[in-house]
């Protein structure tokens, strides 16, 4: 399970709006923020570190950042 990185009050609700469901839980129960598939390996450490971040499995990531 990973740790969500803490962010505002704010920006929270405002990225939890955003994607319809809470990014903190999704975080912590191992599933996608985006897609809401299980969140499966990541390709190197920076990645796993973005989903603390973010939230998104790698394939979203793959998607949203190339």
């Amino acid at each position: 399970m990973a740790e969500p990185t803490i962010k505002s009050f704010k920006i929270n609700n405002f990225i939890d709006s955003f994607l319809g469901h809470g990014r903190v839980d999704s975080i912590k129960n191992d599933v996608c923020a985006w897609c809401g598939k299980p969140v499966g390996k990541f390709k190197d450490e920076l990645s796993k570190k973005e989903y603390s971040i973010s939230g998104l499995c790698q394939q979203c990531q793959d998607k949203t950042f190339s």
